[in-house]
């Protein structure tokens, strides 16, 4: 290249300046965005979803271009798969899709550059990638947050070079469904024209309708649309789809919505499906956008903003996308471990919710957290037939749970007759509704039926052996490696918690409390040890253990309060929890209890240790365990998120309302910490500069 005199000179001047200068240093990697999850580099054989939901649907994604792996609707079970139990449909997928050009269908192996992101603030998930030299291709899909059962997705393609365009939109029944119906409509009106592809069957057993509708989204006036074309491939699988020649240089878009839902939300999912698709058609896409990024606009006000740790806030920020996501209010629905990620757990509803994800939820948006409690409401007569059928009284509720509110652990595991705190664990969840919002009226009509039902059931659970030994016997403990053990300590805490809640609310209701409670809550029994340790259970002698037990009683039960036994308890168990093949959670807990106890130090090394492990690539979403391979796990999350915000924040859930402890303690590198949106009033509370 012959560069002009003037332009040579400093040409060679600079190079020579470049030869003299001392070798550069290599700068340091940005900081993580703290909304922005990116996968530059995809490795389909280590690959882990992300999860894009609006409380009712979820959609996780696939390393192929244009594919998911799953479609989960929130609510939708049947009976079939594993142990005879409830489990989670795989719906039918909204978003399959092909494009081709110039008559090519694009694949895996067409698709140069790949990149995904994941965006936390907007819930949209964005896919981009060049195909050879033809075009470049960008997809961005959302569950819509304002619209339960829809979900759009916008497409747009550059051409580099004159070409034809082929897209089309796919639906296929997944493969446990059965009776495929497929239909297809084209409305033609003065002002719009619109195509409908429409799919409906049959679950497993028959007992639910689900059906899913899809209609493409076109930029160009009306009459000016390319021509839709349907075919049907075979009984389960049709498409619709159109063809555009493209300018080099020119970009096209169009966008493809879509909704889906099931005969358990809706008496007429078939013409439901249409209908809510039509909406959302004529709605558009500007329209469509706006109310969803204003709907989570309204979410993140309340938030949690750290200041020092940028890789911390991308995963706090992630956690609390996941529980938003997974949880919706006005709804009676509850989220598995996995929430809305996949069919992990078959979709039951545990402990899981009530004792971890439900607290921060609580704390954040009292209103998404009340859908949790008005699940356990609603299945509060199954409750007390479960108590009945084991000879007991009151309301005793499953251990896993799903669309009925009967027992669904499959009969193999013992924790379905055996692990009882859960009800303790539901009455806790009640109470601290009530606590944070301070509903009476609330508690008068809901709250007040699960606590007393539920304290009834420890009346009559315990075995009377005199003072002091009221005796709970026989249970699956906290730490489920401890099965049919003896007086359990988290077990007989939180039945200790559980009967004086109750008694509790009927003071602030003004009802009369069964003076029954507080004896028996008086002499049931905590175990120590020789050396002052809190003992597990009554035959426990020093074994490793699964998850967070005795530890619990420290918080989130508040029975022990002692620093120093809660720092004796702490040394102890931390030592007997393996590396790996236990859940996160146990070590969430660890940080929180080290942060009241004012260690920085320990309060970070636990906070750590309870989830970066855990993280699996490419969008860091958290396995259930070390080295495990089944995310999205939103119990980890749960647990996480209360340490940030019960032990780094200080918050305490109190009989008089949210309140914040004094000198609370930041985990060490933590500058400050702001929790905003907090409660009802909506407070914002500060730790550090």
């Amino acid at each position: 290249m012959l560069l002009p005199a003037p332009c040579r000179f400093l040409y060679a001047a600079g190079a020579a300046w470049l030869l003299a200068a001392p070798p550069a240093v290599a700068q340091a990697p940005a900081p993580p965005d703290p909304w922005l999850i990116t996968a530059d580099s995809i490795d389909p054989s280590n690959y882990y979803g992300a999860t894009v939901a609006n409380g009712v649907l979820g959609v996780v994604s696939a390393a192929e271009p244009f594919k998911v792996k799953s479609v989960v609707l929130a609510g939708a079970y049947d009976q079939y798969g594993r142990g005879r139990v409830s489990n989670f449909l795989n719906g039918f997928n909204l978003l399959n899709m092909y494009l081709e050009i110039n008559g090519r269908r694009l694949g895996p192996a067409d698709a140069r550059h790949l990149r995904q992101q994941l965006d936390l603030r907007e819930a949209s998930l964005t896919t981009s990638f060049d195909y050879a030299d033809q075009a470049t291709i960008r997809y961005t899909y959302r569950a819509l947050r304002h619209l339960p059962y829809s979900v759009l997705m916008e497409v747009s393609i550059t051409a580099r070079k004159d070409l034809t365009l082929g897209a089309a939109s796919v639906l296929e029944a997944p493969d446990a469904l059965r009776d495929v119906q497929n239909y297809y409509n084209e409305i033609d009106r003065p002002h719009v024209a619109l195509s409908l592809l429409t799919s409906s069957a049959r679950s497993p057993t028959g007992r639910l309708q689900l059906c899913a509708s899809t209609s493409f989204l076109f930029e160009e006036p009306h009459g000016q649309e390319p021509r839709v074309i349907h075919e049907m491939w075979d009984s389960n699988m049709h498409l619709m789809k159109f063809s555009k020649p493209l300018r080099a240089g020119q970009t096209y878009a169009y966008a493809v919505v879509g909704s889906t839902i099931s005969s358990a939300h809706d008496a007429d999912p078939l013409n439901q499906a249409e209908r809510l698709t039509i909406f959302a058609r004529l709605e558009g896409r500007p329209r469509l956008l706006d109310f969803h990024q204003k709907a989570w606009q309204q979410l993140w006000k309340s938030d949690i903003q750290i200041t020092g740790d940028a890789q911390a806030q991308q995963d706090v920020h992630s956690m609390l996308y996941h529980l938003y996501s997974f949880t919706r209010a006005g709804t009676d629905f509850s989220p598995s471990p996995m929430g809305l990620s996949g069919l992990g757990y078959n979709g039951h509803v545990f402990w899981d919710t009530d004792l971890w994800m439900f607290p921060a939820l609580l704390v954040l948006h009292p209103e998404m957290a009340r859908s949790m409690v008005e699940y356990r409401y609603q299945r509060l007569e199954a409750a007390r037939r479960n108590a009945f059928a084991h000879g007991f009284q009151g309301a005793m509720y499953p251990w896993e749970s799903a669309d009925s509110g009967v027992e669904e652990t499959p009969v193999w595991a013992l924790s379905g007759p055996f692990e009882h705190h859960i009800s303790a664990d539901v009455a806790l969840a009640a109470w601290q509704y009530y606590c944070v919002t301070q509903d009476k009226a609330w508690l008068r009509e809901k709250g007040w039926p699960i606590l007393a039902g539920t304290a009834s059931f420890w009346a009559s659970r315990v075995e009377r052996n005199g003072p002091g030994h009221y005796d709970i016997r026989n249970v699956v403990a906290a730490d489920e490696w401890a099965e049919n053990v003896d007086n359990n300590a988290f077990t007989n805490a939180a039945a200790q918690v559980n009967l004086r809640n109750a008694a509790a609310a009927a003071r602030v209701l003004g009802l009369p409390a069964n003076p029954d409670w507080e004896l028996v809550a008086r002499n049931i029994p905590l175990l120590k040890m020789a050396d002052g340790v809190t003992r597990e259970h009554a035959t426990y002698q020093g074994e490793g253990i699964k998850q967070a037990d005795v530890n619990l009683l420290a918080y989130p039960l508040g029975v022990i309060t002692d620093p120093a036994q809660i720092r004796k308890d702490l040394a102890y168990y931390a030592t007997r929890v393996p590396n790996e093949g236990t859940p996160a959670m146990t070590q969430a807990i660890f940080a929180l209890l080290y942060a009241r106890l004012g260690d920085a130090g320990q309060a970070r090394h636990f906070f750590q240790d309870a989830y970066e492990p855990n993280l699996l690539p490419p969008f860091r979403v958290i396995a259930e365990t070390k080295g495990g391979t089944n995310p999205y796990f939103a119990t980890g999350a749960g647990g996480v998120l209360q340490a940030v915000l019960m032990g780094f924040a200080g918050l305490e859930i109190t009989p008089a309302g949210l309140t914040q402890r004094k000198n609370a303690t930041l985990p060490t590198g933590w500058q400050a910490l702001r929790i905003t949106g907090a409660g009802a009033a909506g407070k914002t509370y500060s730790v550090g500069r």
